[in-house]
This record gives C-alpha cells, structure tokens and sequence, in this order.
C-alpha cells in the first residue's frame, strides 16, 4: 500500500509575459486615426509628465532632437529588456514625412469666420427631435401624447417602424385602437409617410395625402401588384388593367416620385467622411508615402521636479517615532507612482512613434505588391493575403493585422481601406490568378455599360468575363459578388421603357 506526501519541484519554464506597457502598444496599433487622438488626450490628462511640444522644428529636426534625448536618458535595464523581449519592433530605415495642410487650414478658418454664431454651432435636426417637436404642437391628450413618444422612439434610422402596435398598446398600458389611431396621426407628419410598417402602407399614405386615392388603379398597383412592378413585370399589369404603354408609364412616374423612406434625409443616412491615415502620391517613377498626422500632437517629457530617488525615505523611517514612519512610507508611494507615470510616458511615447513607423512599412510593402493597382486602378488589383506583407517586412501576422485595421490611405484613384488590397485569387484559363477585388470592378464596368432594356444576367457575366477576360468564375460567386456590389438581379434593373 502507497503512502501519498507532498513533495517540492523546482522547474524552469518560459512563458510570454504581456506587461500592461506592451498591452498598450498593441492597443494602439489597430486604432484608427480618431481613436489615437483620443488615447493621446485621455494619457495628456492622467499623465502629469506627459506634454505637448511646441513644433517650431522640421520633422527631421524633431526626430534628431529626439535620438539625442533618449542617448541622454539613464538606461532603464528592466525596462529595456523587457522591451526587446516582449515587442516585435523593428528599427524602419526610410524616412517618412506628414503632407503640409496650413493652407487648408486657413481656408477652413477663414470660411468658418464669415459664418454667424447659429449656423456655426447649430446641429442638423434628427428624425426623432423634428417628429417630437411636431407631436407636441398637436391637439393630442397626455395618454395620446405618450403613445406617440414611444412610436418615435420605436422607429429606425430609415423612418420605419420597428414595434407591432399589440407591442406598443402592451408599453403604454393601453388599447391596440388608440395606438392605431396615434400611429395615423404621425405617419401624415412631415416627412409624409414616416412610422409606417412596409413600402406598401408608406406609399398609400402618401397616394392619400396627395389626393390620388381616388384612381383605383393605382391604388390596385401599390396594394396588389407592387412585386410585380419592383420585378418589372409590366406586360401582366398592361393586360390585367386593359393599359396601353402611355397610361403604364404614367402610372411608374406617379409610384417612382413616392419616398419609400420618407425618414431617411434625417434618420441619420449622412456621408460618413473619413480621414485617410496615409497618402499615396506618385512621383516621377515612384510612389512616395506620406503620413498624415499633423493633427497628432506631438508629446515630450515633462520637466516637472521629479521625486527624489536618494533614499530619503528610508533615512527618515528609520526615526524613533510612528509619525516619521508614515511619511517613510508615503514618499515611497509618491517615488513608485511617479516612476510608474515616468515609465508609461515614455512608453507611449515610444509606441506611437513605432506605430507609425510600422503603418508605413506595411503600406510601402502593399505599394510594392499592388503597384499595378496605384498605376492603373482597381482592375489592375492582385491576390494578396497578410502573410505575404508579414515575411516581406519581418513581422508578424497578427502585427500586420492590427496596424492595416481602421486604416484609410489616399491613392491616385480615390480613397481606400487599407484592408481593400487583401483579396483572395480568381483562377484565370492561362493558370495565371487575378484579384477578386479586380473581378468585381469588372463586373460593375459590365453593368454600368450594359443594354438597361436587355441586362446582363448572371450567366451572361459568367460568360462574358471567360470570353473577353479569360476569367474562370461560377454563376453563384457572380451573384455573390453582384450583391456585395449592391446590384440588383437583371429583372430588377430592366427598362422596360
């Protein structure tokens, strides 16, 4: 019979260790223009030994002045190592540079000074703000006026409503024929048609407040047949409602002049413009990169008195009564915080600069791959995946993913996702591969100069891109590609007339 002990082992192992400074850093990669300025003002408030420097220097100048202030920094031994043992940093040998935007600048300022102080600081009316505004000037009762806060609130983006009425008479403790009656009065605010459940009841509301309700035909159309008008199946409408061409096409303009989403122009449906992160420019025979972050401030070490760090602390711990000790203790506290705060400065410090030296080595790597993309455009696209950038420059994948996440880059035709140039192959009848990006530009060309009375069909493209282009392609993938393109079927895009 075996007796069980405990016993003692001593063993060595390795393992990776991720410091909150290397987690911060790997933060900081994937973040987009935006998210980095607001890191860097959120570490301006907590840090007090952060600071923005006063750039009176070139950007050479800078970064000089900058090797020159680390060489005459005391080496910090744990910190370096854990550095090096930790980050996959590597030292970028090219130089990079921020185009100027001083004039843009100017011209902004000088067009926001002839503004008044309302058109200035006004903002665009919300879809919800200009329905509420309109419920509280009705003659509604306090129950009424409730339920008609909660249809508002229940509509998206679009105007439409997202709640049943037996939902909304449950909220408002009250009856489905209140809400319905509520629910009426709203669909006829300005914009005619909003609160409504489908296409359908939009378009009818908007038929009656327009006074065409009376045409029983066209009532019939929006009721019945509105499938078939979406499907542009005009021959049956034309027979079953005894119509010639010119009365049909009448009838088309009244329902295309109708808003199927009457909500849309202040439900938030706004350009959504971006900053690009990086601009690509061609010049002479090269493609030259330029980081735009002159709006990034530029941080530096604050010389504020630090902590003294000659052990006074202990000298007077070792006091004879309790009070000295206290105070022992608590320039110890003062002396690691503020070490801690001097560590994160640099840190950060250290990460943004590599962040922005890594963005422009993964892009000057994607420049290289895609070059026939910046000389030609979208057609001119190839395969490419991560992995490829990754052994290109010597990092690791994950890296290459984080820093091309949230990234905008400016190129000679338009401004793209970083993530754009990663696409998968398209085999070609010769062997060779294209870009599925390229594809797809393709196939937007063919649509965009197709016959609209006669549209090119799924198969057709198939064909179309095998004959012309050599491209191996299946109908499904076609159809993939078309929908991501937001192109409708080739039923929904004929022209009948």
């Amino acid at each position: 019979m075996t007796s069980l002990s405990m016993t003692q082992q001593q063993r060595q192992i390795q393992t990776l260790k991720m410091t909150p400074q290397l987690q911060q850093a790997i933060k900081l990669l994937p973040q987009s223009h935006q998210e980095l300025l607001e890191t860097i003002q959120t570490a301006l408030q907590e840090n007090p030994y952060l600071e923005v420097q006063e750039v009176d220097r070139s950007p050479e100048e800078q970064r000089q002045a900058q090797e020159e202030e680390r060489a005459a920094e005391p080496q910090e031994t744990t910190y370096e190592q854990d550095a090096s043992r930790n980050a996959d940093w590597e030292d970028y040998l090219g130089d990079f540079a921020s185009s100027p935007r001083d004039s843009q600048q100017r011209e902004y300022q000088e067009e926001e000074e002839t503004l008044s102080a309302e058109q200035r600081y006004s903002e665009k009316p919300t879809l919800s703000g200009h329905l509420l505004w309109q419920l509280r000037l009705s003659s509604l009762t306090e129950e009424e006026m409730a339920i008609g806060e909660l249809i508002i609130g229940n509509l998206d983006s679009k105007g439409r409503l997202q709640a049943t009425v037996e939902e909304l008479a449950e909220m408002a403790k009250s009856t489905p024929a209140k809400v319905e009656s509520v629910l009426k009065r709203i669909q006829v605010f300005d914009p005619i048609g909003v609160a409504c459940r489908d296409l359908r009841e939009c378009l009818l509301v908007q038929v009656r407040e327009k006074g065409l309700d009376q045409d029983p035909v066209l009532v019939s159309i929006i009721s019945d047949h509105l499938g078939d008008f979406e499907s542009n199946r005009l021959k049956p409408l034309m027979h079953r409602f005894k119509l010639d061409e010119e009365d049909l096409r009448d009838y088309l303009a009244v329902i295309r002049s109708l808003e199927p989403y009457p909500g849309a122009s202040l439900g938030g449906g706004e350009a959504h413009y971006v900053s690009p992160d990086a601009t690509v420019r061609k010049v002479g025979n090269d493609f030259v990169i330029f980081l735009n972050d002159d709006d990034i401030p530029q941080l530096t070490i604050s010389d504020i008195p630090q902590v003294s760090l000659d052990g006074e602390g202990k000298s007077s711990a070792a006091g004879k009564d309790k009070k000295e000790k206290g105070r022992g203790r608590g320039r110890d506290e003062v002396k690691a915080y503020c070490s801690e705060k001097m560590r994160d400065a640099k840190w950060l410090i250290r990460s943004i600069e590599q962040r922005s030296k890594t963005l422009v080595k993964v892009i000057e790597s994607v420049v290289r791959h895609q070059r026939e993309f910046f000389e030609n455009g979208p057609s001119g696209l190839k395969p490419l995946i991560l992995n490829e950038i990754a052994e290109d420059i010597g990092m690791h994948e994950s890296t290459v993913s984080r820093i091309t996440s949230n990234k905008y880059i400016a190129t000679p035709h338009g401004i793209f996702l970083l993530k754009y140039f990663f696409n998968s192959a398209v085999s070609m009848s010769d062997g060779s591969q294209v870009g599925s990006e390229s594809v797809k530009d393709l196939i937007k060309k063919m649509v965009d100069r197709e016959d609209k009375k006669k549209p090119l069909s799924d198969d057709a493209i198939v064909k179309e891109l095998k004959n012309q282009l050599g491209v191996e392609i299946a109908r499904r993938t076609v159809g993939k590609y078309r929908e991501a393109l937001n192109i409708p079927s080739s039923s929904k895009r004929k022209k009948v007339f």
